[in-house]
């Protein structure tokens, strides 16, 4: 028996721990198509729940009904899909997995994942609830009795899941490149796919005149609901949570790590460790950060340091995790033939609460209120899994709902307050907001993306086309616009050369400011919503007098697809090219890089290859601006090396805040090849160079790791 439960338990963790190493470097993948944000994670994360749920299902279905006792039958199925899923890991690797369009982001997503992992996925997820069946079988008793189902292998493969999850930001993306990832994966996926057929072919006692454990009662209907909608509720949590401190508390990378480690570790306690769920406990602390958070959610002046706040959070999504995990298992079922359709639902509960969180309400709603949904739900479920305790638990979550949903009104009325529109796409809400500018008393709009601002407007008429915020003509970007193009002279600039600037990111069109007669301005933005909040409620775009254009898509590839237009023999393809635009594109003098959302950042646009391509469609002499101001990354040192990697001086120019005229705190690379830029005397005092970085290695599309650069205290 050691023996058996040694290689089902190796089998199992190690197809855990390929499943959730498989998830990161799956979704590296889509980036420089589908940007940074934070929502390419969490539709991978609907995927793989789904995929899981897919897994669960064949599970369920292969061991169930007349098939539950005809082993051959499951010998013969299930090494037909290790075989096409070994077959479909090679197509994968022949195939690649390139993304050529972004119009369906979501669909582009599933579509992608299936084609490249699709079978591999599913064989791996189906593993853990085929195991611990087939265990209960192959420990049967001398009656052909199944064993009690060995939960523990549950937990186990949790377990690897947590290793895999934890070591691929700290051990393997900082020191392997994506190509050598696959192939020790794919190295990794058919030793798996061996242990499997080597479990999958091993003799097991016949069960067909087997006892089904009558002594065992049928689990309840409501039981088997709770087995679905109490898992649901945890998903919900850690979507809505990883969407909630990533986008509105701070943008840290890899911070997704954190819930998803949290709602992984609460899967091992409560099923390998059910001791340690002290429920009375866990009862009270929910209820408390529940009603805590809930009541901050609804006030916008509510602040607390960015740790504390980032902890509690944290805190809630593992508590409320651990509830709902640990009252499922302790509703698990007692009849082994019921295994598989407890995990089933689990997995169904799990698919469900990502697919709400990331595509559902996003579709329903205009504003996020994910997280107060999310926690409204817990309360709601908490009723339902408490009912048995008696009147003061079932008074307690009672309350605690109402009161959530009160809470949830409340959101609501705040988000409308001084909004001039709300929306939300794929690509995170979008708030336009007016209020009083406290210095000159008049209006000021503000773009923003959760809760990180995009751009201001102050609407007096001195200052309704002054560039504010990040983009103040003392910035880097500033300097650059106003000193390019052999304007030495900022008093008397040299009107003869009319200047093609392209900015990757349009915001609120603020760049546009700079704009001059004979200029052209060539906006690259992903957030098709964007474009139309920037045309109708900010003037920076109408006001410019140069000639405008805005591309829609991803920068990199809608550059990409300009040059090779610009080098087709056939000139109408050059134009059919542009033919979103009517305006063909040109060499820059000035490339912006401006699309990050926070500190979030779109590593596709800062490595080898995507420089290259910048200075293809740069003139000689052209100046590349990248937008660095971040918490917790020092990007400057990694650009740096990217610009000697291409030959180009770079320097970093910061700039302090100036609340009168809405100036931020601003940091700003540039870079360039012309050897007078930096001699400048305005822009050499503010220039300065970049103090290198040790162990930094330079990004290129096969290796970026954020890790290195990464400073969690912030500065």
């Amino acid at each position: 028996m050691p023996s058996t439960r040694l290689l089902y338990g190796t089998a199992a963790f190690l197809a855990a721990f390929l499943l959730f190493l498989i998830e990161p470097l799956a979704a590296k993948q889509l980036l420089p198509t589908l940007g940074g944000s934070s929502a390419v994670w969490l539709t991978c994360l609907v995927f793989f729940q789904t995929a899981l749920l897919l897994g669960y299902l064949y599970a369920h279905w292969l061991t169930s009904g007349p098939r539950a006792t005809d082993l051959a039958f499951q010998r013969r199925t299930h090494t037909l899909v290790i075989t096409l899923a070994l077959i479909a890991l090679s197509l994968g690797i022949a195939l690649g997995s390139g993304v050529r369009t972004a119009t369906h982001p979501i669909l582009t997503i599933f579509l992608t994942l299936t084609r490249t992992i699709g079978l591999p996925f599913f064989l791996l997820a189906s593993t853990s609830p085929l195991l611990q069946l087939w265990l209960s079988h192959r420990e049967s008793t001398p009656t052909g009795e199944p064993a009690t189902v060995w939960y523990r292998l549950f937990a186990l493969s949790n377990a690897g899941s947590l290793i895999a999850l934890l070591a691929y930001p700290t051990l393997i993306e900082p020191h392997l490149a994506l190509r050598t990832q696959r192939i020790l994966w794919s190295a990794g996926f058919i030793l798996a796919a061996i242990l499997l057929h080597t479990v999958t072919v091993q003799p097991r006692p016949s069960i067909a005149a087997a006892p089904q454990n009558d002594e065992a009662p049928p689990t309840p209907s409501l039981h088997r609901w709770l087995w679905f909608l109490l898992p649901m509720a945890a998903a919900m949590q850690l979507s809505s949570v990883t969407a909630h401190i990533t986008s509105n508390i701070a943008a840290i990378p890899l911070l997704w790590i954190l819930p998803l480690a949290a709602y992984l570790l609460t899967f091992i306690l409560a099923f390998d460790r059910p001791a340690l769920y002290p429920r009375p406990l866990v009862i009270r602390v929910l209820v408390v950060m529940l009603a805590g958070l809930g009541y901050a959610l609804s006030k916008t002046d509510f602040s607390l340091p960015i740790i504390l706040t980032i902890a509690f959070f944290l805190l809630e999504c593992f508590v409320a995790c651990l509830f709902c995990h640990g009252e499922t298992y302790a509703l698990r079922p007692q009849r082994a033939s019921e295994a598989t359709l407890f995990y089933l639902l689990i997995a169904a509960g799990g698919a469900s609460g990502t697919f709400l969180i990331a595509i559902a309400l996003p579709l329903l709603f205009s504003a996020d209120y994910d997280l107060a949904l999310a926690f409204l739900a817990t309360a709601a479920l908490a009723i339902a899994a408490t009912w048995r305790d008696g009147w003061p638990q079932r008074l307690l979550w009672t309350t605690a709902t109402v009161l959530l949903f009160v809470l949830t009104l409340a959101l609501h009325r705040t988000f409308a307050r001084n909004s001039l529109a709300r929306m939300r796409n794929f690509y995170g809400s979008l708030r336009v907001t007016q209020t009083d500018e406290p210095t000159h008393h008049v209006p000021i709009r503000t773009l923003l993306h959760g809760a990180i601002q995009h751009g201001t407007q102050i609407f007096s008429p001195d200052l309704s086309r002054t560039p504010t915020t990040y983009y103040a003509t003392d910035s880097g970007i500033g300097l650059a616009l106003r000193f390019c193009c052999n304007e030495r002279d900022h008093d008397n600039p040299d009107p003869a050369r009319p200047r093609n600037i392209g900015v990757i990111g349009l915001g609120a069109g603020t760049l546009a400011a700079y704009g001059r007669p004979g200029d052209r301005l060539r906006f690259y933005e992903i957030n098709p919503q964007v474009a139309p909040i920037a045309r109708n409620l900010f003037t920076y775009l109408r006001d410019s007098p140069a000639a405008i254009t805005i591309v829609p898509g991803d920068a990199r590839t809608s550059l990409a697809a300009e040059l090779a237009a610009d080098r087709a023999p056939d000139q109408s393809t050059a134009r059919s090219a542009d033919r979103l635009t009517n305006t063909p594109p040109q060499r820059f003098d000035v490339l912006v890089i401006d699309a990050f959302s926070g500190d979030a950042i779109p590593l596709h646009l800062l490595t080898t290859q995507a420089l290259r391509l910048y200075l293809h469609r740069l003139t000689p002499t052209g100046i590349l601006a990248f937008h660095v101001s971040n918490q917790y990354l020092d990007l400057p040192p990694q650009l740096a090396l990217l610009a000697k990697s291409a030959h180009l001086e770079a320097r970093n120019v910061i700039t302090g805040s100036l609340d009168s005229r809405g100036e931020f705190r601003a940091s700003w690379v540039l870079m360039t090849s012309d050897p007078t830029f930096f001699t400048q005397p305005e822009i050499a005092t503010l220039a300065d160079r970049i103090t290198p970085r040790p162990n930094l290695r330079l990004w290129t599309d096969d290796y970026s790791s954020l890790l290195p650069i990464l400073q969690p205290t912030g500065h």
